[in-house]
């Protein structure tokens, strides 16, 4: 799915709860805690999930960049994105593609409102990349994500078909907010 984005975005109300910021700017100060409260949020949605070394080679290769985003009263990370960005990255030209993002419930927030505050952050990011088109798959079983990102102007590209060893059903799960690769 993909949406063309525009370059200004204006604070919402409860918007001073959570902040976000890029790995690349806290990997020099914390990286083993960062990647860490990385892997806490993607395996409690998928047993093992980690994408530690997806983050690191993203930032590595300077391919793009991961959006972290941070509940400011309890400092627990409540979403995060990997995103390439434009041409030599699997995004192609213009284009910011969020390889997987994925967000928690807070104490004071819904997986829903994070969901919509990590899809502004990686709107507001790839606008501050130059670029004007945000992409991301999701997973139609992952319902309210699959609603959320139609809600907000993306439109389906293409279709696939999902095929996993053992009929395991993985993280498609109708109240999981995930964005994956389906590219």
């Amino acid at each position: 799915m993909s949406k063309t984005i525009k370059s200004e975005y204006a604070m919402k109300d409860g918007q001073e709860m959570i902040s976000w910021t890029k790995y690349s700017d806290m990997q020099k100060e914390r990286p083993s805690e960062i990647l860490n409260n990385c892997y806490s949020l993607t395996d409690s949605i998928y047993d093992g999930l980690d994408l530690k070394v997806e983050i690191q080679s993203v930032a590595n290769q300077k391919l793009g960049d991961t959006i972290l985003l941070t509940d400011n009263k309890s400092n627990k990370l409540l979403g995060l994105a990997i995103c390439h960005c434009g041409p030599n990255t699997e995004a192609g030209s213009n284009t910011c593609y969020v390889k997987f993002g994925s967000v928690t419930a807070s104490e004071d927030r819904s997986k829903s409102a994070n969901f919509d505050e990590l899809i502004e952050c990686c709107e507001i990011f790839a606008a501050s990349q130059g670029l004007s088109k945000l992409a991301a798959g999701v997973n139609i079983g992952n319902f309210h994500a699959y609603r959320k990102l139609l809600s907000k102007g993306f439109r389906t590209e293409f279709q696939g078909v999902m095929m996993t060893e053992n009929n395991d059903p993985g993280y498609p799960i109708e109240d999981v907010y995930a964005i994956d690769d389906w590219r």
